[in-house]
Order: structure tokens, then C-alpha cells, then sequence
């Protein structure tokens, strides 16, 4: 493999690995990112980068002078609960600022150009239907956030049938794993692990027993290569190319702190706090189709994950500490 790729959020938990395995791949790799969430750090040696927001007018230059293969679009506004306060800033960033992408890459004149779009598998199915979800459920985004990326995903389907865009929306269950972020809006795994190594209690809201489908960012990375370079199926309605990215396994909270506390040996209590209104009480997505067509499923078992992510947390506490 090899070719020319852009990564929006190369510095992000999600695209730094994306990053990582194109490089491994023979890709040459630029990164934009405007670090709001993202940790220039996490920028590969090898990548070139640029610090830019895609709602810039050079992300649109860049895009439409560098005749890229392939545009894995990780780059959002990813706070859900940012985006209930404020879904006009929400809009310009994950509307607007994917639009600005498609209309360069549409003025580019490279039709061949495999834009690889970051949706999400929990917010957009809601909780219409019982899980494991199939792309073809009905959508029911719960927040600005969701319905966001439900909207891109119209607009690529747009895109893909008037001007010939090679578009592709992978979506996203929970995503956990190494580099995470456990501030803010993050990950729970991300934010037990840190409790963990901290000695305090374990947050749980209600009873613990909301399920969420949790994926191992290596999985999500690799998802995102074949995406970029397996045959797509023909240009159709809106869930003719998109695919769930997820193991189909339901875990709750309770089980999931249980796990982790094994993992850490330790013994901190887990505290109930009241149940967060609106929360989606089950989610889980059926990742068959991507396992047929693109030919990915999930290599990494939740234990395995969860310890390999545990002891990234905790060796980045012990490189603090010297």
C-alpha cells in the first residue's frame, strides 16, 4: 500500500493511531489538527503537520492543492454535552467544517480521493431498537452531536451521487484504548483507569446496567485502513457505505468497573451517583457487514484491551513521577 493521505485530528486519541498504521503501510501522512483536543505530541516523527482548524480556508487550500488518495476526517467538536449547550458552534465545526473538506476535495477535481468519515454508531440509532444495531436501523440521534453526524453522512451520500465522491462513514461504538483523553467528555475506561490509579472511588450514574459496545482503538485504526483501500460497495442510499465498527458485545458499567479493578488489583469502592437524564440505557452495533465487505472484524478481547490501556495510564503515572 501507499499513496498520499490526510488525517483531520491526527493529534486526537483516534487519529494519532490512524496516523501510526497508515505510516506503517507506506502512506505519506499530513496531519491537521488545531489542538483543542488534540496533543501535538501524539504527532508522529515521520507525519507532516499542520495546526489548522477544518473550518479554516488553508485546510480547503490544502486539501484542494495536495491531490490526497485517501482523507481519513477524524477532526470534530466531540463533546456531547458541549454540543447540547451550544449546537450552532456544534454545527460549525462538524457540518461546517466537513463541508468545507467535501466542496475542496470536490474543487479538486480528484474525484478518486476515498474520504474516510468518523460517525458514530451510538448516537445516531438511539434507542429505537434492541442491540446488537445494523446499519440499516432507523436513526434517531438524542443530541446536536448525533444528529451532526447523521447529517455529514447525508451529505457524503450527497457528494457521492451527484459529484462522484469515493465517500465511506465508518460507525464508531465506544472507543477506548492507549492516549485517550481522561478529561472532560472522555471515555469511561480512560476516566477508571486514572480513579484507579488514584485510589479514589468509581463513579457509577444510576445502577450501572447501561450497556455500551466497547472497541479497542487498534481495531478502530485498522477499520480505518481498509476503509481506505478495500473495494467499496456501489453508491447507493444512505447506509450503502457505511459500516459499524464495534464487537457486538454488550457491557455494562458494573461489569466494566469490576474488570478493571481485577486488572489494576485494586480496591477502591464504586459509588452510585444519580442516573445522568436522557443517557441511552443499551448500545451495541452488528458488525457483520464489515466483516463481509471489508473484511475487518475486532481483534482484541475487552480484557485484553482493557490491561493493555490500564498499563498505559499507568506507566504515563510513573514517567510523571521521575
Amino acid at each position: 500500500m501507499s499513496g498520499r493521505a490526510l488525517v483531520t485530528g491526527g493529534a486526537g486519541f483516534i487519529g494519532s493511531h490512524v496516523s501510526d498504521l497508515l505510516l506503517a503501510n507506506g502512506f505519506e501522512v499530513t496531519i491537521i489538527d488545531n489542538l483543542v483536543s488534540g496533543n501535538r505530541d501524539q504527532v508522529p516523527r515521520t507525519a507532516t503537520f499542520h495546526e489548522m482548524a477544518i473550518t479554516d480556508e488553508r485546510a480547503s487550500r490544502l486539501v484542494q492543492e495536495s491531490a490526497f488518495d485517501v482523507i481519513c476526517h477524524l477532526a470534530a467538536q466531540i463533546d456531547v454535552r458541549k454540543s447540547v449547550a451550544d449546537p450552532a458552534y456544534d454545527s460549525r465545526v462538524n457540518i461546517g467544517g466537513t463541508l468545507n473538506l467535501l466542496e475542496a476535495v470536490r474543487q479538486s477535481g480528484k474525484r478518486s480521493t476515498r474520504f474516510v468519515f468518523s460517525s458514530t454508531g451510538g448516537a445516531v440509532y438511539g434507542d429505537l431498537v434492541a442491540p446488537p444495531t445494523s446499519e440499516e436501523a432507523p436513526k434517531d440521534p438524542q443530541s446536536p452531536y448525533g444528529t451532526a453526524k447523521l447529517s455529514v453522512e447525508y451529505y457524503m451520500g450527497y457528494y457521492a451521487r451527484v459529484h462522484g465522491l469515493e465517500t465511506v462513514a465508518l460507525r464508531y461504538s465506544n472507543v477506548y484504548g492507549p492516549r485517550q483523553d481522561p478529561h472532560g467528555e472522555a471515555g469511561v475506561v480512560a476516566i477508571f483507569c486514572n480513579r484507579l490509579l488514584d485510589g479514589t472511588p468509581l463513579t457509577i450514574f444510576g445502577d450501572g446496567k447501561q450497556t455500551r459496545d466497547y472497541v479497542y482503538v487498534g481495531d478502530v485504526a485498522r477499520a480505518n485502513l481498509l476503509a481506505a483501500t478495500r473495494p467499496l460497495p456501489a453508491i447507493g442510499a444512505l447506509d450503502a457505505r457505511a459500516f459499524n465498527v464495534g464487537t457486538s458485545v454488550e457491557t455494562d458499567v458494573v461489569e466494566l468497573a469490576r474488570v478493571l479493578r481485577e486488572i489494576a488489583g485494586a480496591h477502591v469502592e464504586a459509588k452510585h451517583a444519580p442516573e445522568r437524564p436522557g443517557e441511552q440505557k443499551r448500545s451495541a452495533v452488528d458488525v457483520r457487514k464489515a466483516q463481509r465487505v471489508l473484511g475487518w472484524q475486532p481483534k482484541m478481547s475487552l480484557r485484553d484491551g482493557l490491561t493493555e490501556t490500564y498499563r498505559y495510564f499507568a506507566a504515563r503515572r510513573a514517567e510523571a513521577r521521575t
